[in-house]
């Protein structure tokens, strides 16, 4: 795997100016284009459009002696007009689907993917086991630092039921992580929740703020 600064500058002669100088200028549609590092989407108006350039696109590759993960790849219905028939795909760590607003409109939305979730679970979870016996307070910045961190990249709108999960998961991790610092169990709920209160954890927070397509 490549670095995402070497991804970044070798791609951009790889997939971007290819792209947006060829693909983008014969396509019958529009199209949508995204990449970050080596991880990019694609979006087309049209079938035929998408079918093209998935079929060119192992060739592009191959020129530059690179491939695909085809584990990864895919061409998918993914249409505000087939909501039912479509899928959902996943980028940077969330997924992306339909679904309504609180207003009834058909939109895109997003949450944390079903892999990043257990990753970072597990990730937690094995930093606790290493790092259980410290004292509370070195531990209490540590774990603050991640929340945020985790907040701050999940914390997009309709992501809330994933970060009201993820903490609840957490919390759970780290009490059952403290209570095998001895023999005997040094907290309940009730005292682990008085415990808490005293590490200053925020809670989870949508920090994504509404577009406003008229704010100029």
């Amino acid at each position: 795997m490549i670095s995402p600064v070497l991804a970044n500058v070798y791609l951009h002669y790889v997939l971007d100016l290819w792209a947006e100088k060829i693909v983008r200028k014969r396509n019958r549609g529009a199209m949508v284009y995204m990449r970050y590092a080596d991880d990019f989407v694609v979006g087309f108006e049209y079938g035929d459009d998408a079918e093209q350039f998935y079929r060119e696109l192992s060739g592009r590759l191959s020129k530059f002696g690179l491939s695909m993960a085809e584990d990864k790849s895919a061409i998918l219905l993914f249409s505000r007009c087939d909501v039912k028939g479509g899928g959902c795909f996943t980028f940077l760590g969330f997924e992306f689907y339909w679904g309504n607003t609180r207003h009834g409109k058909t939109t895109v939305k997003r949450r944390t993917s079903k892999k990043k979730f257990r990753a970072s679970l597990a990730n937690l979870k094995e930093w606790l086991g290493k790092n259980r016996s410290r004292p509370l307070k070195v531990l209490a910045m540590t774990l603050r630092r991640k929340f945020l961190g985790y907040f701050n990249y999940y914390g997009v709108i309709g992501n809330s039921d994933r970060l009201w999960r993820y903490w609840r998961e957490s919390r759970r991790l780290i009490f059952k992580a403290l209570n095998r610092r001895s023999q005997r169990n040094s907290y309940n709920w009730a005292t682990f929740d008085q415990m808490w209160k005293t590490l200053a954890i925020s809670g989870p927070k949508v920090i994504e703020k509404p577009y406003n397509q008229h704010h100029q």
